[in-house]
């Protein structure tokens, strides 16, 4: 009897002390709290190097429960489609969370594209190289009939782009342990055709263009800062 006390006692006591390190460590200030307010429709010209908005593209629906489930997410998005004089086209998507902790992160394109009804052929996580710093980026093939669209994209959780999964969780984790909450976006360009190479090629051309006609601090808030 006394045994079964003391120990009832020390479960007790380690609930307690579970609760209040709980408390003490969720993290309560947001970063974006701290700085300029985003605005993706500015932050993005509508024409630089040789492209622009092609108003004739009206962007690709989701259903409404995905969107629902983006709106918990993200407190912005913008959607666009550019063309070249060429006549190439690539889908922009950016979207911006001012609450990028655990339980509200980035939602993947691999899952939007998979309730959109598309089947994923190919997902490799690579480098993206471009005149400011390496891009960790993950490129995606998404299929859906005759549609072919291979995919570039990024996210990133506070001041860094990283890799979904076990480079985001980290990054959370290393905000929430200095009692921050961070900030993220997800950024992706996409086009449609046959041949895959040449896709993910225009579409590096076009990240680098956009990145060059943006600001400093535009750049750092859509990239994150890059290592030397």
């Amino acid at each position: 009897m006394k045994n079964s006390l003391i120990i009832s006692l020390i479960l007790s006591m380690l609930m307690l002390s579970s609760v209040a390190l709980t408390k003490v460590m969720t993290p309560t200030i947001k970063v974006a709290d701290l700085q300029d307010m985003v605005n993706l429709e500015t932050m993005i010209p509508p024409t630089f190097g040789d492209w622009q908005i092609d108003k004739s593209i009206v962007p690709l629906q989701v259903d409404p429960q995905t969107q629902a489930s983006l709106d918990k997410i993200y407190n912005q998005t913008l959607a666009r489609t550019y063309v070249n004089s060429q006549g190439r086209r690539v889908m922009l998507s950016v979207a911006y969370g001012g609450d990028q902790s655990d339980s509200l992160s980035a939602h993947k394109p691999e899952a939007c594209y998979l309730a959109q009804g598309f089947e994923i052929m190919k997902i490799v996580a690579g480098d993206l190289f471009t005149q400011y710093g390496t891009l960790p980026v993950k490129r995606l093939l998404a299929v859906q009939g005759n549609r072919n669209e291979p995919i570039t994209y990024w996210i990133t959780v506070g001041d860094k782009a990283v890799l979904p999964g076990i480079e985001q969780k980290l990054q959370q984790l290393r905000y929430g342990l200095t009692g921050n909450v961070p900030d993220g976006m997800l950024v992706r360009v996409s086009s449609i055709g046959p041949d895959n190479n040449e896709a993910y090629q225009l579409q590096s051309q076009f990240i680098q263009d956009m990145l060059s006609s943006i600001g400093i601090k535009e750049r750092i808030r859509l990239t994150g800062t890059f290592e030397a």
